[in-house]
């Protein structure tokens, strides 16, 4: 390593999970860091997250434990409805020892971002933090990248890591359009905040199975509001991505003819949400994760969809890696990317398969495949069939070994 100068000053392009996590530790050793979101402001909400496993290893050596036990979610398990709202089958939170699909530390996507600003707010160091800002142009040079921004500054920077979501304009400027890094997985998610309907058990997301898709509601840490989870079949369709209106109608198609407990008031919330989402299931996978001096981390790099439930574990285990490489060797970028490539992938490669064949095996378009799975499902959640549940669908990751990283003070070499 030759001999350092300067402090890096290290880009980050999103203000989500993997981008404040990595700015976190990226700061935490002195690396002088930008960040620009295109949000006007921090996004509340959100679906909700598990953090068990090497996320959970992550967050406790982070110190994000004691914020994300302030606004953990008090939830008992998972539960199956049938269209009159009773119970057939239950997965209650201690049968799988937090390992099932509901972890024994749940929190929003919002709050666990909130609790991240926090940790980046009082991380002291050099932090420029931009919302309504974003790149338009990428420049490499071979030391650095000059970025061209939305409002027409622009600034050189050693590095640039692309948190940008699923949809990131980071990667198609350094690494292509996203068509050739995305794949479409049958279906589309949407998420959203409802006011609380009454009958809903406290503390268990129910569920309901019926053609073509899935509707949960999940609990909220205001008793008086849920989250309403929806999966849908169908096909690919590149109009949908920025047509709210277009998006509903087709929730409204899945959902609004079909008998469920709780339709009627799941479509009434849905167009009057805030927080509204909807958006393809697509997995990303990218040959590699480094382009020059631009870096991908969470899903612009590595995406497995909703369906896998390991979203937030991948955005904190390689943001927590992407940060330790940097500040171990800051005289070689190049050379931290390329350790940060290989000491993730084996997590990634785990934490992206899809559990139990994926949608497909998951919804049925027709009503007799539909009640085979709700079959299925109560057969898979009884008690002699728990021991094959867990090593079908959960705990894949969690003899990963998460690196261990030194904190120290970042600067630039070459």
């Amino acid at each position: 390593m030759n001999t350092v100068s300067r402090p890096l000053h290290i880009l980050v392009s999103g203000g989500g999970i993997a981008g404040n996590a990595v700015a976190l530790q990226l700061l935490r050793a002195g690396v002088a860091v930008t960040v620009v979101e295109r949000a006007t402001a921090p996004r509340p909400g959100g679906q909700a997250v598990d953090v068990r496993g090497p996320s959970r290893e992550v967050a406790e050596r982070m110190g994000l434990m004691p914020g994300i036990a302030e606004y953990q979610l008090e939830e008992r398990g998972l539960s199956y409805i049938d269209h009159k709202g009773r119970t057939y089958a239950t997965m209650a939170m201690e049968h799988f020892d937090g390992r099932g699909p509901v972890a024994e530390i749940e929190i929003t996507r919002g709050d666990l971002n909130h609790v991240l600003l926090d940790a980046v707010a009082a991380a002291g160091g050099e932090l420029d933090y931009r919302y309504g800002e974003w790149i338009e142009s990428l420049t490499q040079d071979g030391t650095g990248v000059t970025v061209e921004f939305a409002s027409g500054g622009s600034g050189h920077f050693d590095l640039v890591v692309g948190a940008d979501g699923v949809h990131s304009a980071t990667r198609r400027l350094a690494f292509g359009p996203e068509e050739q890094f995305s794949t479409f997985l049958g279906g589309y998610a949407s998420f959203f905040t409802m006011p609380t309907p009454a009958g809903i058990t406290p503390g268990w997301f129910a569920m309901q199975l019926v053609p073509s898709a899935a509707v949960g509601l999940r609990p909220d840490r205001d008793p008086a509001t849920a989250k309403a989870i929806l999966t849908l079949l169908g096909d690919p369709d590149p109009a949908l991505r920025r047509d709210t209106a277009a998006q509903q109608r087709l929730i409204c198609e899945k959902i609004g003819s079909q008998p469920h407990w709780h339709a009627p008031a799941i479509l009434a919330a849905m167009t009057e949400a805030d927080d509204f989402y909807f958006d393809e299931l697509a997995r990303i996978d990218m040959p590699t994760l480094a382009a020059g001096r631009v870096t991908l981390v969470g899903d612009a790099g590595y995406c497995g969809s909703p369906m896998t439930g390991m979203g937030t574990a991948m955005a904190l285990v390689g943001a927590y890696i992407l940060a330790g490489e940097l500040a171990a060797d800051p005289g070689d970028v190049p050379a931290a990317l390329r350790r940060y490539e290989e000491k993730v992938t084996p997590f990634l490669d785990r934490a992206k398969e899809l559990p139990g064949g994926g949608i497909d095996m998951m919804l049925s378009p027709s009503a007799f495949g539909t009640s085979m799975r709700r079959t299925a499902n109560r057969i898979m959640m009884s008690k002699p069939m728990r021991p094959v549940m867990m090593k079908l669908f959960f705990g894949k990751t969690d003899d990963y070994e998460l690196p261990t990283y030194a904190t120290s003070t970042a600067t630039t070499g070459r």
